[in-house]
C-alpha cells in the first residue's frame, strides 16, 4: 500500500546537512550556519544555546529561538547575511526526483522544519510540496536591512506532532497511511503518529525509534535510497538499510 500522507523534515532530510558544524548534539541548521557568518563569538554563543536547550534551560522551544534571535540581533544580522545563508543550503541529492515519485503515485507531501521559513518557501515552490510548517520567519528593515521582528510557530519537538495530527484529521487519513523522514532527536516524537518512520542518515535517538534506517556514508548521501521503503506501511520492525 502506498502512503496517503509523506512528512518530510527539512535540513539534513531534503536539504544536506552542514556536516563541519555538527558537534553531535543538536543537528546542524541554518541558526548555526548563520551564528557562523556573523563571527567566532556569534558562533560561540549560538552554541552555548544548544547546551542549555539539551539541560532543560528553556521552557520551550519558542523561548530557545527568541534567545538565539537575540544573539542574531546583537551581531547584526542583516538581510544580506540572511539570504546568503539561505541561497546557499543545498538540495540534498535525489530529494527533488523522490518527492516527484511521490506525487507521481498521488501522495500528499508536507515539510516539518524547526528552521526558517524562507527556507521551506524555497524547497516547497521548487518541489511543489504541497503544505510546509516552519519555526522562524524573519523580517528586516527597508533601510536598514537590519533584523527587526520575526514571527515564530512552534514547530519543532512536540509541535511537529500536533501539525501532523491537524493534516491527518484534515484530510481524513489514518495513522497507518502516513510516513515521517527526517533525521534528528528532534524527530522522535513523530514517530508514534505514523504508520511508517524512516531515519535518513540520523542521530542515533531517532533511529533507535525509526521503522527503517538508511544509512549512508557522509558526503554520499542519496535521498532516492529511501522511495524503495515507503509503501511498506504494515511493517513495524527495525530494518537496517
Amino acid at each position: 500500500m502506498y502512503p496517503k500522507l509523506i512528512f518530510m523534515d527539512l535540513e539534513g532530510t531534503l536539504l544536506q546537512k552542514t556536516i563541519h558544524l555538527d558537534d553531535g548534539k543538536v543537528a546542524p541548521s541554518a541558526w548555526t550556519l548563520l551564528a557562523e557568518h556573523l563571527g567566532p563569538d556569534c558562533l560561540k554563543e549560538e552554541q552555548a544555546t544548544k547546551d542549555r536547550w539539551l539541560q532543560g534551560g528553556y521552557r520551550s522551544y519558542i523561548d530557545w529561538m527568541r534567545d538565539t534571535i537575540k544573539i542574531h540581533q546583537r551581531y547584526g544580522l542583516t538581510l544580506d547575511v540572511f539570504q546568503e545563508v539561505i541561497d546557499s543550503v543545498q538540495e540534498m541529492l535525489g530529494a527533488r526526483d523522490t518527492v516527484r515519485s511521490f506525487h507521481e503515485h498521488g501522495a500528499i507531501t508536507a515539510i516539518i522544519s524547526g528552521g526558517f521559513k524562507a527556507l521551506a518557501d524555497r524547497v516547497q515552490r521548487s518541489f511543489q510540496i504541497q503544505h510546509a510548517l516552519s519555526a522562524c520567519e524573519y523580517f528586516f528593515h527597508p533601510k536598514t536591512g537590519r533584523l527587526e521582528h520575526w514571527n515564530l510557530l512552534p514547530s519543532d519537538y512536540g509541535g511537529k506532532v500536533h501539525f501532523i495530527r491537524a493534516l491527518r484529521s484534515e484530510y481524513g487519513i489514518a495513522k497507518k497511511e502516513c510516513v515521517f523522514i527526517g533525521d534528528a532527536q528532534n524527530d522522535v516524537h513523530v514517530v508514534k503518529e505514523v504508520g511508517l518512520s524512516i531515519a535518513f542518515n540520523a542521530q542515533p535517538a531517532l533511529r533507535d525509534v525509526c521503522t527503517i534506517m538508511v544509512d549512508q556514508e557522509p558526503g554520499n548521501e542519496d535521498f532516492t535510497e529511501v522511495a524503495a521503503y515507503v509503501e511498506y506501511l504494515e511493517g513495524k520492525s527495525g530494518k537496517r538499510c
